[in-house]
């Protein structure tokens, strides 16, 4: 995997991560969700390194083989305020002022807590699969209860979905190596049979329900937007149109600047199941806006 990058850790805000980066142009992070690694962008960041980008993929805090910080009761250490600040510091270690980011699913939120507190650095901002966290909790109705049933489930604290997890991770998760390739596989299983990671990843669940929310709707409140162009794309085998019908509209209150986006033919982990077409898809984006090779 990801011939000619560069694979080490750097220092985040607060916690260590593990960053795999190569390349040369203008800077990229790749931020992924859960339960994945910065593994699950194997295919996708080559195909941006020829295009004329440096690519910068982290495991994010509390994921893979990043560090996992102790929690606290408001389980702040997990969230995407942190996070984002972890990539922030590890891409100014890098060298980077100002880059793009992309986000899917978990990553998302991190991508848009970015733009949202550090204007300053994010030139634009593609979001995979994802509405804000307190959009989609606000909209929350039993259809999205019973597909997402697991954002609740893996929140708890008096009951913590840790046991059942850790009694059988490959069961819980049931992916394989068949999309994801051989190599991905095996880093992102180490991953999920470590407690550890899978007690962090519960976290980051826990501040999405909580924090993240608050900060979220904070935002709103205080008229904060994304200002540099957003991109929104979504997985025709997901639940994305399903659930929220216009996903661009949903965005709409959130974005200051442009707004595009639109499917990718594709199931959710789109990284793995349609690189090409994703690579296309962002490297089409930034040629619009500022960031060119």
């Amino acid at each position: 995997m990801f011939d000619g990058f560069t694979l080490t850790r750097c220092e985040g805000d607060g916690a260590e991560l593990r960053v795999r980066f190569g390349g040369r142009g203008p800077a990229v992070l790749l931020l992924h969700g859960h339960p994945r690694t910065h593994a699950t962008w194997h295919r996708v960041a080559p195909l941006l390194v020829a295009a004329g980008h440096t690519v910068v993929c982290p495991d994010l805090r509390g994921y893979g083989q990043s560090a996992k910080p102790p929690t606290d009761p408001e389980h702040t250490p997990y969230s995407k305020r942190a996070m984002a600040a972890d990539c922030l510091a590890v891409m100014r270690g890098l060298g980077h002022d100002r880059f793009a980011v992309v986000g899917h699913d978990r990553g998302a939120y991190v991508a848009t807590r970015l733009a949202l507190d550090h204007p300053e650095a994010v030139s634009a901002v593609s979001v995979l699969d994802a509405v804000p966290i307190g959009e989609a909790l606000g909209r929350c109705d039993a259809r999205f209860a019973a597909s997402w049933w697991h954002w609740f489930f893996l929140g708890q604290t008096d009951k913590p979905a840790e046991r059942i997890i850790n009694a059988d991770p490959d069961a819980w998760y049931r992916a394989g190596p068949e999309r994801m390739g051989a190599q991905a596989y095996e880093d992102y299983r180490r991953a999920i049979h470590d407690p550890a990671t899978v007690h962090a990843m519960c976290e980051d669940y826990r501040a999405g329900l909580g924090v993240d929310r608050e900060h979220d709707e904070a935002d709103r409140r205080a008229g904060r937007r994304i200002g540099c162009p957003l991109q929104v794309l979504w997985a025709t085998q997901d639940d994305m149109v399903d659930l929220y019908g216009d996903v661009l509209d949903v965005w709409r209150d959130w974005a200051g600047g442009e707004l595009v986006g639109g499917p990718v033919e594709s199931g959710h982990h789109m990284a793995e199941e349609a690189p090409e077409e994703l690579a296309d898809a962002l490297s089409g984006f930034w040629r619009r806006t500022a960031v060119r090779p």
